[in-house]
């Protein structure tokens, strides 16, 4: 489990916890940050979400993170999780979730990663005829391309063949003089 997803299983578990009326908060948090734990923590990541939650809840912290502990223990992926301190949740990953990240990554192989978010979708790009400039086109595109994106590549002269074959720097740039992205095309003049 990635720490994004494991994010998104504690958020679940707060709103579980709101829309069943364990917790009685106005607002549930957009997001619920995990990282490694601190001192005196335990486990593979800690959250402070109790603590967020305790004063919209009108409960004590501990009392919200047991509530929120309860709902993580069942959650798939998550082997145990300890309150400690004022109120922060301490998670312990299931020693198979690695393992499972990784089988999934590998039954993906390159389309790992991939998605259809930007399917259909035309993004011009314009770099200065710099290497530098190039590579990070470069690489702006092949990401827009595996989320379903068509960049169109533009510069304003061609790339040094040279640099071309050694960088592989796609050959599907368009040369566009008066693209420069680091002068501004004047605007015509009224006639």
């Amino acid at each position: 489990m990635t720490p994004v997803e494991l994010s998104r299983t504690v958020l679940h578990a707060v709103r579980r916890a709101v829309d069943e009326g364990e917790l009685a908060v106005a607002v549930v948090p957009e997001r619920v940050v995990v990282a490694p734990p601190g001192p005196g923590g335990c486990g593979d990541y800690a959250t402070n979400v109790a603590l967020q939650l305790a004063r919209p809840a009108g409960q004590p912290a501990p009392a919200v993170a047991e509530v929120l502990r309860t709902r993580l223990l069942h959650a798939d992926g998550i082997s145990d999780v300890v309150v400690t301190g004022p109120g922060f949740l301490n998670i312990s990953l299931a020693g198979g979730a690695d393992a499972r990240l990784v089988r999934g990554i590998l039954r993906a192989g390159p389309r790992y990663g991939h998605s259809d978010a930007l399917a259909g979708q035309t993004i011009e790009l314009h770099a200065a005829p710099e290497v530098r400039a190039l590579v990070l086109m470069d690489s702006v595109a092949r990401v827009l391309r595996s989320q379903g994106a068509r960049p169109q590549l533009h510069c304003t002269r061609p790339p040094e063949d040279a640099w071309g074959r050694v960088l592989g720097v796609p050959e599907d740039i368009r040369v566009r003089p008066g693209t420069d992205p680091l002068r501004p095309v004047p605007a015509p003049a009224d006639p």
